[in-house]
């Protein structure tokens, strides 16, 4: 059974595993609280996830190392996997869904594992994990519903507490549950005064909704940039500490995680995945009853793709105001674009591109201008449209 004692062992043996990640202060992302965060995407493999795994690995009795371990994950774990089996000269297979990052896979295979990849998502991945589990004796290591998982997860919690005093919440990313059920467990055994609040996406609300529910619920399929807590069904063990220690779940959608991402690069010099900056997302929008409250959000994880961060910054970009394109109608003569330009300039914009576009106007002569801005916020955007209305140009 999972226990406290058990979380103190955990930090004992992990001592030499792992990097015990300070906390830091967090400026301009959530400025109505006192923002800590717990960067966890500065672990040996970027993820939280090499806790548990080495933990449970070094539990297992002779024969079940001699067996060699087989896994299942969405990038994650199967790191954390890989490198707690090399490190104890164990022979590992990792089950990947194939839409993993690149970069996920690549760094699991740099750390020793063997790699499957399966076709679909993480719950895919999980049932191959178990047909060769069976077919081969492996021995299977749980990414989230295991009480030495859980517990090597729940060494995160002695780290904050110990750390700083007087903390009012604590906010955690879900996918599976396993990093929340350690946190939460640890919290409220300790110091039950703290809230744990948890968060998922509105892509993958597996827990959101069985918690809702009153019961474990899966879900037809999942989908959000958060490919690290995009699980369709949270595990036995999880549920029922998540419903016991977690005092809220609440969701955040993709866009709000983009924005998160975009502001942790912007404001700490850090990078998250999508799971990493949920969290984040969560205070950052006034999701929990955070105002005036000295709260740790955990940054789960950094393992993110540079194609993906690069498509993430730039919907972050949008979703804040900070670039922006118009459509306006106009006339095809000379001197046109000049005028657009000037009254952008004037306004403070900066102009990153133009596309001339044939269409459907009401003049033969007409044509469509395609503006991209870099722009300050929403507002500036109001000013510069407002600008160029008052100079009678048409905006779509």
């Amino acid at each position: 059974m999972l226990s406290l004692d058990k979380v103190f062992n955990a930090q004992t043996v992990l001592k030499d595993m792992i990097r015990e990640t300070n906390l830091v202060r967090a400026h301009g992302i959530a400025p109505e609280c006192e923002l800590y965060l717990k960067p966890e995407n500065l672990q040996f493999t970027g993820s939280f996830k090499i806790r548990g795994a080495a933990y449970k690995i070094a539990m297992l009795s002779d024969e079940e190392k001699q067996n060699g371990v087989i896994a299942c994950s969405a990038g994650n774990h199967a790191q954390g996997v890989a490198l707690a089996a090399t490190k104890n000269g164990i022979s590992s297979l990792i089950c990947l869904p194939d839409t993993a990052p690149i970069s996920k896979i690549e760094a699991t295979k740099g750390f020793g594992a063997d790699v499957c990849l399966v076709e679909g998502c993480y719950d895919d991945a999980y049932q191959k994990a178990l047909e060769l589990r069976d077919e081969k004796g492996y021995t299977f290591v749980h990414p989230f519903d295991d009480e030495n998982v859980i517990a090597g997860q729940g060494t995160i919690a002695l780290e904050i507490l110990s750390e700083l005093d007087s903390i009012d919440a604590v906010v955690v990313p879900i996918g599976g549950g396993g990093l929340i059920s350690g946190i939460a467990y640890t919290v409220k055994q300790i110091r039950p005064s703290v809230k744990v609040y948890g968060v998922q996406v509105t892509g993958a609300p597996s827990m959101f909704n069985s918690v809702k529910n009153g019961g474990i619920e899966c879900l037809s399929s999942v989908s959000t940039i958060a490919d690290g807590i995009a699980v369709k069904q949270p595990g036995e063990n999880t549920f029922a500490l998540v419903n016991e220690y977690v005092d809220e779940v609440v969701l955040v959608s993709d866009d709000e995680v983009a924005s998160a991402i975009l502001a942790l690069i912007e404001k700490q010099k850090m990078i998250a995945e999508g799971a990493g900056a949920a969290a984040v997302a969560a205070v950052m929008t006034g999701k929990l009853d955070t105002k005036g409250k000295r709260v740790v959000a955990v940054v789960s994880g950094g393992n993110i793709d540079v194609t993906s961060l690069s498509r993430v910054i730039d919907r972050g970009l949008r979703n804040s105001g900070r670039s922006s394109s118009l459509l306006i109608e106009l006339i095809d003569k000379p001197g046109q674009l000049k005028e657009i330009s000037r009254i952008i300039a004037d306004c403070g914009g900066n102009v990153t591109g133009v596309h001339y576009e044939k269409g459907d106007t009401e003049s033969v002569n007409g044509c469509f201008l395609r503006i991209d801005m870099e722009t300050r916020d929403f507002d500036h955007v109001k000013l510069i449209t407002h600008s160029l209305r008052e100079a009678k140009f048409k905006l779509r």
